[in-house]
């Protein structure tokens, strides 16, 4: 038998994981984006970037009353294709989201992350947690070297 569990990580920007989410496999991303949120204290106003296995009209709704900005790509609907409109907004959403999605490959290359090592969801959920720690120690450093400290002269 396969264990199989999915992770989702609140990222700010490209530089940390501030909150993470564990979940079964077979629960699908449109039933449970308010847990995912809950993981991180999100100031309000600010755009919220995620595939298209997010966008329903019921989370467009969750984000307008936590005061957050959709960034989710547009899916295409069953025997309807995606609107020029729909099409380059997910352009223009992919051009910042790619920067995000990249802490998964991150994670993943770094410390060989490829799939589940526990049976139970609470062992995965530390695993999951250890990684985003590492992750953030390990981009930790390469933000204070590419922003110099100014000293007083």
């Amino acid at each position: 038998m396969r264990y199989s569990y999915k992770k989702h990580h609140v990222t700010r920007f490209v530089v940390n994981i501030i909150g993470i989410y564990t979940a079964l496999a077979n629960m699908n991303e449109v039933a449970n984006p308010e847990a995912v949120l809950t993981t991180a204290d999100l100031p309000e106003h600010i755009h919220l970037y995620g595939d298209k296995g997010y966008r329903s009209d019921n989370n467009e709704e969750l984000l307008k009353r936590e005061n957050l900005k959709s960034s989710i790509l547009y899916k295409a609907k069953k025997r309807q294709a995606l609107t020029a409109h729909e099409k380059l907004g997910n352009k223009l959403i992919g051009k910042t989201r790619f920067k995000v999605e990249r802490t998964f490959g991150s994670i993943n290359r770094w410390f060989n992350s490829t799939g589940a090592r526990y049976r139970d969801i609470l062992k995965m959920h530390t695993q999951n947690l250890m990684e985003a720690i590492a992750y953030n120690l390990y981009r930790s450093l390469g933000i204070l070297e590419s922003k110099p400290i100014k000293t007083a002269k």
